[in-house]
């Protein structure tokens, strides 16, 4: 229930401190902790975190769920509000506050080890980066913006919820939810009315999760993709491009492969899939394992470790290590520079899955096997035009539409009198 005797929060001049952390720990019992500001692992969090790998989440969802509970303790500590004492007035200006507050400017990681501070940091340098939140000029896509996304918003507020459930369902929190589910649709079970024949619809919705406008995936168009394929340096890195648009996996998905998944005779490559985690041979063009035996060869000179239970991609410098997502981004992004682009290494998923769908020749249950959906209408996405296709084609329409208006009247037939078609239809003819 709400209070209605407590004031009205002032968080217009709020500003989330940066206290406590989201630490790794290495452990693969807890790969995640909730670190409170004097040092103690916060329990709660702690134990919630045992329920999610209890249910097979992954160690990246855990980390996932971490950074929004991390949000919302850093929330309650600088209010003073204790977890389990939090209310659903404490919910609703928390996601007031994300909606109209700006994300807080973390400092660099190597101005945090010089010592520095926010106030005494070096300012950074002028760059020809686009606005935060302004369209790319090139791609058309937004950068991102200074506020927290929709979609952000959206997690955070699921991740919260369930949180809270927990630890109802247990009876170690609080006796209502702070983030309650949606007045509309918590009088009877979800999809009560359901039609057999129709898909599911999503009707458990909280209260204050935002609605999530629906977007098109977005593909690189081919002439953008061999401007970006040229302007890496290395066989290794083209390597990966020519993989990621040829078999459609995702970017970490293919960092998974070890030196043994690559059989270029048969033209697979094996990978580990992020959510269920199994095993699976994908096909892949010929011309990506012709870079690949490229990078090798090089891999090879240079004293890169070889064997066939390591991994198969690694960093080009000592010491060796293997290359993460993060180290495969920035690659990505320093071609992105160069171009003036802002393309993402997902797009490179959408482009292979767009080529792969509207290959008439192609059965969209087999696209679905590669892509690795479950469900056929994740990989109906993928059926329409993507928007520069569109776009080309509305131009093309209108240049057709201006030739017609330039086009001169055909004759009239023979036997019409030239003087009363003058007095019907003027000059023209």
């Amino acid at each position: 229930m709400f209070e209605t005797d407590r004031p009205e929060r002032d968080l217009e001049q709020f500003v989330l401190p940066e206290i406590g952390k989201l630490q790794e720990t290495g452990n693969p019992w807890a790969p995640y902790q909730l670190i409170a500001p004097d040092g103690g692992v916060v329990e709660p969090v702690r134990t919630y975190f045992a329920e999610l790998q209890a249910v097979d989440s992954s160690a990246a969802t855990i980390r996932s769920y971490g950074m929004d509970l991390l949000r919302w303790w850093r929330f309650l500590w600088a209010l003073g509000i204790e977890w389990n004492h939090a209310t659903r007035v404490d919910a609703r200006d928390f996601t007031r506050w994300m909606r109209t507050a700006d994300k807080p400017r973390r400092l660099h990681w190597r101005h945090r080890k010089a010592g520095y501070t926010a106030e005494t940091a070096p300012k950074p340098k002028a760059s020809r980066k686009a606005m935060p939140g302004a369209p790319n000029a090139i791609t058309g896509k937004a950068s991102p913006g200074p506020k927290y996304s929709v979609r952000t918003r959206a997690h955070c507020e699921t991740v919260l919820r369930t949180f809270y459930a927990f630890h109802l369902e247990e009876g170690t929190g609080p006796i209502i939810n702070p983030f309650p589910l949606d007045r509309s649709r918590r009088g009877e079970r979800a999809n009560a009315h359901h039609k057999p024949g129709q898909p599911f619809r999503q009707e458990r919705a909280g209260r204050y999760r935002p609605t999530i406008p629906k977007r098109a995936p977005r593909r690189i168009p081919d002439e953008m993709f061999n401007a970006l394929f040229a302007a890496l340096r290395y066989n290794r890195d083209r390597a990966l491009l020519a993989f990621w648009v040829s078999n459609g996996a995702r970017a970490e998905e293919q960092l998974t492969s070890r030196q043994r998944d690559a059989l270029a005779g048969q033209q697979l490559l094996g990978i580990v899939r992020k959510g269920t985690r199994a095993y699976q041979q994908v096909p892949c063009s010929t011309d990506a394992f012709v870079w690949l035996r490229l990078y090798q060869e090089e891999a090879r000179r240079s004293g890169t470790p070889v064997g066939p239970n390591l991994p198969l991609w690694w960093t080009l410098r000592r010491p060796w290590r293997p290359l993460n997502y993060d180290a495969a981004r920035a690659m990505f992004n320093r071609a992105n520079d160069l171009l003036g682009s802002n393309w993402t290494l997902h797009d490179l998923r959408h482009t292979a899955s767009y080529r792969l769908a509207r290959d008439p020749k192609m059965p969209l249950t087999d696209v679905q096997w590669v892509l690795g959906h479950a469900h056929l209408t994740t990989t109906q996405l993928y059926l329409p035009a993507s928007q520069d296709e569109v776009i080309e084609r509305v131009r093309a329409h209108h240049a057709r539409q201006a030739e017609q208006r330039e086009r001169p009247p055909a004759p009239p037939a023979p036997g019409y009198n030239p003087d009363s078609l003058k007095t019907l239809f003027g000059s023209s003819w």
